[in-house]
């Protein structure tokens, strides 16, 4: 049971990550007009730099896509974790209102993450 929650989570997780690295791509999800203004600045300052958000996009698509994959699921959750921590701390700073959406994200990651400690052992030996 444990391993089929598991499978829907993470399928659920790398869908909706390939959607957010796809709409930085191709824009066709409106943004939302009531956020905070402090986060409009952040973002508008994020874009100015010209290869940071084709970055984070490339992150978010390849990291969900490996999500999908059970064999490749550990290199996912590597891949999207940086982006994770980035997510956490705008909502931390600067729109607390997704914050327990956030959390729910960074919990299934870090499910996965534990759940394959043992592949990553070779990393830091």
């Amino acid at each position: 049971m444990k391993n089929k929650i598991l499978l829907v989570l993470c399928v659920l997780f790398g869908l909706m990550f390939i959607n957010a690295g796809l709409n930085k791509f191709l824009n066709y999800m409106p943004v939302p007009e009531d956020m905070p203004e402090n986060l409009v600045n952040m973002m508008g300052a994020m874009m100015e730099i010209s290869w940071l958000m084709p970055l984070i996009a490339i992150a978010e698509i390849l990291g969900g896509i490996l999500f999908l994959f059970p064999k490749y699921r550990p290199l996912g959750a590597i891949v999207i974790f940086p982006v994770m921590v980035g997510i956490m701390l705008t909502h931390i700073l600067d729109a607390p209102s997704g914050l327990p959406i956030a959390l729910a994200l960074l919990a299934i990651n870090l499910w996965v993450i534990l759940e394959n400690r043992e592949k990553y052992m070779h990393m830091i030996k």
